[in-house]
């Protein structure tokens, strides 16, 4: 099970019940090719800094939320897996989630009694999947292990000899071994060596910066045209006879603005049909979509969606700070063009001609421009806590916030099926 400590990338959807604001999230669970396996599902109730799984109170919240919301939406049609309890189990209250997509997580250190056995074998014959958490390598834990589907051993909590250990242990079982807590590439590397098939934490939002490493032409061009979207009054003729010295930054423009993303009535053939159609607020946005995505054709699509999220949250939620919607969009998908492009923040930053204050907040300097980014930059580690005392320092309501950031996160969604 994820916990507060574990770095997540955590999509929120908010729902208002009985006067109650509950959260959903969601944290992707990677394969050895960086791409989304599933999702784990994370609950929080608004009050406590983590739900916990051994609560049967919330694991019966968690499911009304995962039942209201709907799988398909939270884990976008991949595996989801969802914390439970042996008696959510026993007692058949996981069957109202679809069989097919679920992923059933208990404790490793829960007791395998005959009527959970039972369960398991009645609840796997009906499609579900089950996962063992945090395992150890308890003995006991030898009758689930040999039904589990998953097993994920968390790598900060269990050390690399105890875990070779461990993996000897479970030769010959069927399960995927997950990697639970993965911070680093090289804590990948060194999981993907002892054999582990999946991963989840943040480190593919965390690429090695390449020594050396000089950024190809076309991409200098894209950082020219970051430049001239930072002004406040932008050229737009210049902007658009930049875009168009590149194909591939102009073909995805195009794309975006034909999309539902833009919403347009008509279809738009040209740079400049497309600038007198959409405006230039819009046009900003779409341009920085077709900059992120060229920027991370070798990375993970996670890191593009965290991008598109973190742009337009940023951008959504300006006004309830008193800031410039258009700079927090570029501070939000800037935050990660150093994982795409594979160098440091300080050397991003001496490219563009930001703001001291922009540079500041992409820093992570505590000002008030670099606010939003703060909290969903928390928001996506799990520090929900951190989060709540940003909102109150700023003076701004956290069912505005939260729904600025559902907004962000079916924008996003919008804006990476086009460019898939």
């Amino acid at each position: 099970m994820a916990t507060q400590a574990e770095a997540a990338t955590v999509d929120c959807f908010v729902a208002e019940q009985a006067g109650e604001l509950r959260y959903v999230a969601r944290q992707p669970i990677m394969d050895l090719y960086g791409n989304a396996h599933g999702y784990e599902l994370l609950f929080w109730n608004g009050r406590e800094p983590t739900m916990n799984a051994a609560s049967d109170l919330a694991t019966r919240t968690m499911l009304d939320n995962t039942v209201m919301f709907g799988l398909e939406e939270l884990a976008r049609g991949l595996p989801a897996f969802v914390n439970c309890t042996a008696d959510s189990l026993t007692e058949e209250l996981v069957e109202v989630l679809p069989p097919h997509m679920t992923v059933l997580e208990l404790p490793s250190d829960t007791e395998p009694t005959p009527d959970l056995l039972a369960a398991c074998q009645k609840l796997k014959a009906s499609g579900f999947r089950l996962a063992l958490t945090d395992f150890s390598g308890q003995p006991e834990s030898r009758p689930l292990v040999e039904l589990a589907d998953y097993i994920k051993v968390d790598i900060f909590k269990v050390g690399p000899l105890e875990r070779r250990i461990l993996l000897r242990w479970l030769e010959g079982s069927k399960a995927s071994l997950v990697a639970q807590n993965v911070e680093t590439q090289q804590q990948y590397g060194q999981a993907c060596k002892e054999g582990f098939d999946l991963f989840q934490g943040y480190y593919f939002c965390r690429p090695e910066p390449l020594p050396n490493h000089k950024i190809p032409g076309n991409r200098l061009v894209h950082l020219e045209i970051l430049e001239d979207l930072n002004k406040d009054a932008v050229d737009m003729q210049r902007l658009s006879q930049l875009v168009m010295c590149d194909a591939s930054l102009t073909y995805r423009l195009l794309r975006l603005v034909n999309s539902p993303v833009c919403a347009m009535r008509q279809e738009v053939t040209s740079i400049q049909t497309a600038l007198m159609l959409v405006g230039e607020a819009t046009f900003r946005r779409i341009v920085m979509l077709a900059i992120a995505t060229d920027f991370n054709t070798d990375q993970p699509t996670e890191i593009l969606r965290m991008a598109f999220e973190r742009g337009r949250f940023c951008e959504l939620a300006a006004p309830l700070c008193g800031l410039a919607p258009n700079e927090q969009y570029l501070i939000g998908m800037i935050s990660l063009f150093p994982a795409m492009l594979r160098i440091l923040m300080e050397d991003l930053i001496r490219m563009l001609p930001l703001r001291e204050a922009a540079r500041d907040a992409l820093l992570g300097r505590e000002i008030p421009e670099g606010v939003l980014l703060h909290w969903i930059v928390c928001q996506e580690h799990g520090g929900w806590a951190e989060c709540d005392a940003i909102v109150r320092s700023s003076g701004i309501s956290h069912e505005q916030v939260m729904r600025c950031h559902a907004q962000a996160v079916e924008w996003a969604e919008a804006a990476l099926k086009t460019n898939a």
